[in-house]
């Protein structure tokens, strides 16, 4: 079960830190990705990070600004999001998968939907 954390409204320019608390089984084990969804639009990876060896991957839209992180002692992901533009308005979600390869199989649009164990999902609003 995962749960996100840490939406909400920010200034073009500003930063966010999303969190996902993950609880039941062996979230020490699993690959953790973060997507967005636009309103009418599927899901879309941004980035992923293996809990096991801490191996992360980002989609090239947010390379260099958004950073994921782990803290395996509190089955914890962050995704800190810096340099915010209004095109990141969205709902933010995190999910589980027990096996993948930390690279651009992660966020594929045709991996997406084997990733079990989604959050409800954040809002992130950036406006001036």
């Amino acid at each position: 079960q995962l749960v996100e954390l840490g939406g909400g409204l920010v200034q073009p320019g500003g930063s966010l830190n999303l969190s996902c608390a993950a609880s039941g089984g062996q979230v020490n084990q699993y690959v953790i990705g973060w997507f967005r969804q636009y309103p009418g639009r599927e899901r879309a990876g941004i980035s992923c990070i293996d809990m096991s060896d801490g191996g992360t991957y980002y989609d090239d839209s947010v390379k260099g600004r958004f950073t994921i992180s782990r803290d395996n002692g509190k089955d914890m992901v962050y995704l800190q999001m810096n340099s915010l533009k209004v095109a990141a308005s969205a709902t933010y979600y995190c999910a589980a998968h027990p096996s993948l390869t930390v690279d651009a199989t992660c966020i594929m649009n045709s991996t997406v939907r084997d990733y079990g164990s989604w959050g409800q999902g954040t809002q992130v609003t950036v406006s001036p």
